[in-house]
């Protein structure tokens, strides 16, 4: 890779690959797929700002990963999490060169275990989890990242793979979600499917907000309107009603055929009228990894199952 001065065309042109190894980091380090993902797009502003700080491409991952996790932190304060805790020298010693069956096991559990749950780690043991077992860092790289010795994030990945696996035993699996769809998202859901775009657009708020990833906000009932009419250009799709961390979402099928949503939409009702659409169409890796709970009533009544991608 260049050791040249990098450009701003360059920077933006590493942006795509780079965003959803942030958002899987950001996602498990604030415990949801929505606030992390606030986390990457507060990340992507603070970067685009100082992107002349960086004078190579090979600088620019870990540069990012640094923002990232800085800014992670200052979101769980504000949410006032629990965040901060010592990490001493290592007990254990682990051999990153010589890969155990042990070691792989833990990888898989950390890759397996639904997102929330990583919240119930303190932040230390859990960013260092997250950075070796679900993105792969080397131990060196966790090190350079977060500041910290190779004996103290030799100690905090022990700890954290052992704290995870406990919470694991203790809690089980993530339970399915059977309460009902409401009225409104069944409406929408059915109303999409069905093409029906002005009854859509009747029921868009006057001040209504719809914020596509990588996409010009759309604010105003005028312009929102075309959000649908850009989807009337697109086949085979298909909503479902669903729940991603308990929240009602409509899940997007790219393909009706397909056994797996694509991505999904949230919805922000006031009095009726719909005040915010969140469309992660151009952000897809938000729904990779994580357990969505679908209602397929609409399809086959009175079923739900879980999809874990």
């Amino acid at each position: 890779m260049s050791e040249t001065k990098l450009s701003r065309e360059e920077f933006l042109s590493h942006l795509p690959e780079l965003r959803p190894e942030l958002h899987r980091y950001c996602a498990r380090l604030t415990g949801s797929v929505f606030d992390g993902e606030d986390v990457v797009q507060n990340t992507l502003v603070r970067a685009c700002r100082d992107a002349d700080e960086i004078d190579n491409v090979r600088h620019l991952r870990a540069w990012l990963f640094r923002i990232a996790h800085n800014r992670a932190l200052d979101h769980l304060r504000v949410k006032a999490r629990r965040m901060t805790e010592p990490l001493e020298a290592a007990a254990h010693i682990l051999d990153e060169a010589s890969p155990n069956p042990a070691e792989a096991l833990a990888q898989q559990e950390a890759t397996t275990t639904a997102i929330a749950r990583f919240l119930l780690l303190p932040i230390g043991p859990r960013s260092v989890v997250i950075l070796k077992d679900v993105l792969g860092h080397s131990l060196a790289d966790i090190s350079a990242l977060l500041g910290l010795s190779l004996a103290a994030v030799k100690s905090a990945l022990n700890r954290g793979r052992t704290q995870l696996h406990e919470l694991n035993t203790a809690l089980g699996a993530t339970e399915v979600s059977t309460k009902s769809a409401s009225a409104e998202i069944r409406r929408y859901v059915s109303l999409f499917n069905a093409r029906d775009w002005d009854p859509l657009r009747s029921l868009l708020a006057e001040d209504v907000r719809i914020d596509q990833t990588s996409r010009a906000v759309l604010r105003g009932k005028p312009e929102a309107g075309t959000f649908f009419t850009r989807y009337d250009a697109i086949s085979d799709w298909q909503l479902a009603v669903a729940w991603v961390e308990g929240r009602e979402v409509a899940a997007v099928f790219a393909n009706s055929k397909d056994p797996k949503p694509s991505y999904f939409m949230e919805l922000k009702w006031q009095d009726g009228k719909i005040l915010h659409i969140r469309d992660f169409r151009y952000a897809r890796y938000v729904a990779t990894g994580d357990v969505i709970t679908l209602s397929l009533d609409k399809i086959e009544p009175a079923r739900t199952k879980t999809i874990i991608n």
